[in-house]
């Protein structure tokens, strides 16, 4: 499990390496107006554009801005962004609002998925198994950020309802008003996940069931909540487990549409802005991060795998 687990780890700083020179291209390449220009503004002189190109080290050659934003990102000292406040403060400042909604969606991904996964399947072609089918090709199918529009639309359409989008508020200081601008986005996010995972469940769990050894543990008379929570639930969530996982990474970006939609001053928003402000140092930082998300969590699934399956071993 050591040498399994260095092996990963070394594979992953690889990857982060490769994915860091792939960010600072990218972002250099791509079509768009001069940041540069877009900080200086509408009255801006040679004299001055100059000089805010030559403080944002755009004039350096780019091995020399690699170089730079590398020691920045081990140092700790990320700089400012276009607004000329510090990264590292925002970033941690909506660090937690990003981290909340995440951990929401999550539960509602696997309060929905899962259960209503393992219903469709033990009760298989039946108006049970219909209907969750159904919602789980309704829930791929539709678009996150027009599903986002309807949750806000609807509500206030019809029963003159909004949620608080004036600004992030603390669950320290009104319980109730967070839940109530939290609840909705992570809604949206988890209904598109809950579905991939229903789905999936739903089709390891049949799977599972026609093993041999559940045949056997029937066949002794072992009842039928046993035989599906002991032996058949635990060995279908492996492949569930590995998609809830990378599902994360992928809500990490779908939170940079929800965030926008519902005002929560989470890192997605700030990305988003980034983006459209061309701030290379904020945009590929932040890219970078995700990155080392993704990376962390398929370790940590791959690590899950053991506990799950006790057969699993790791060379």
């Amino acid at each position: 499990m050591r040498r399994y687990i260095t092996r990963r780890l070394l594979q992953g700083v690889l990857i982060l390496v490769i994915l860091s020179i792939v960010i600072f291209v990218l972002l250099r390449i791509a079509p768009g107006a001069d940041p540069a220009l877009l900080k200086c503004g509408l009255m801006c002189t040679t004299e001055r554009y100059e000089s805010i190109k030559e403080d944002m080290g755009l004039n350096d050659p780019y091995v020399v801005q690699y170089g730079s934003w590398v020691k920045q990102l081990f140092t700790g000292g990320l700089g400012k962004d276009w607004n000329g406040k510090p990264m590292a403060g925002e970033f941690v400042s909506r660090l937690p609002v990003t981290g909340e909604l995440l951990i929401i969606t999550i539960i509602v991904t696997v309060t929905l998925g899962i259960p209503f996964g393992i219903i469709s399947a033990l009760y298989r072609n039946t108006p049970a198994d219909y209907n969750v089918r159904f919602f789980a090709i309704l829930g791929l199918a539709v678009p996150s950020f027009w599903l986002a529009t309807l949750v806000l639309l609807i509500p206030m359409q019809f029963w003159d309802y909004a949620p608080p989008l004036t600004g992030t508020v603390s669950f320290l200081d009104s319980p109730g008003d967070n839940l109530r601008q939290f609840i909705p986005p992570a809604l949206v996010m988890g209904a598109v996940s809950a579905a991939g995972v229903m789905r999936l469940t739903r089709s390891s769990m049949l799977e599972v069931l026609r093993q041999d050894y559940i045949r056997t543990a029937r066949s002794k008379g072992l009842r039928e909540r046993i035989v599906i929570g002991r032996h058949a639930l635990k060995n279908s969530l492996i492949p569930v487990v590995t998609v809830v996982g990378l599902q994360v990474a992928g809500l990490l970006g779908g939170a940079v549409i929800v965030e926008t939609v519902f005002n929560l001053e989470g890192v997605g928003k700030y990305f988003l802005a980034a983006l459209f402000k061309r701030d290379y140092q904020v945009a590929q930082t932040l890219t970078l991060y995700i990155g080392v998300a993704v990376v962390s969590l398929n370790l940590a699934v791959d690590i899950l795998y053991a506990w799950f399956d006790p057969r699993i071993r790791y060379a």
